[in-house]
């Protein structure tokens, strides 16, 4: 679910071309699951945006308060023009 609304997000507003690439790593280290995702869209750092709430008016805006609320944002960069998410899941 976390990778969908990422990957999905990423889609509608990236703002990259449709033949990018959308890098996605998943490793598992002891009891937590690392999810990776790199994109080419538009720089964006999840971790400095603040959920406002749902937006009535174009339908969702909790894709990040949802993402948030099953992992933790462990990191954030902007590197060779892409954007590179770590997200990290407890398996218990």
């Amino acid at each position: 679910m976390v990778v969908e609304e990422w990957v999905a997000n990423v889609v509608e507003h990236g703002g990259a071309s449709p033949e990018t690439l959308i890098g996605l790593d998943l490793t598992s280290e002891g009891d937590r699951v690392r999810i990776a995702v790199s994109d080419a869209g538009q720089p964006f750092d999840p971790t400095t945006v603040a959920f406002a709430g749902p937006n009535p008016q174009r339908g969702g805006g909790a894709g990040l308060a949802m993402i948030a609320s099953l992992c933790r944002i462990a990191g954030y960069a902007r590197q060779g023009g892409r954007n590179r998410l770590t997200l990290e899941m407890s398996l218990t």
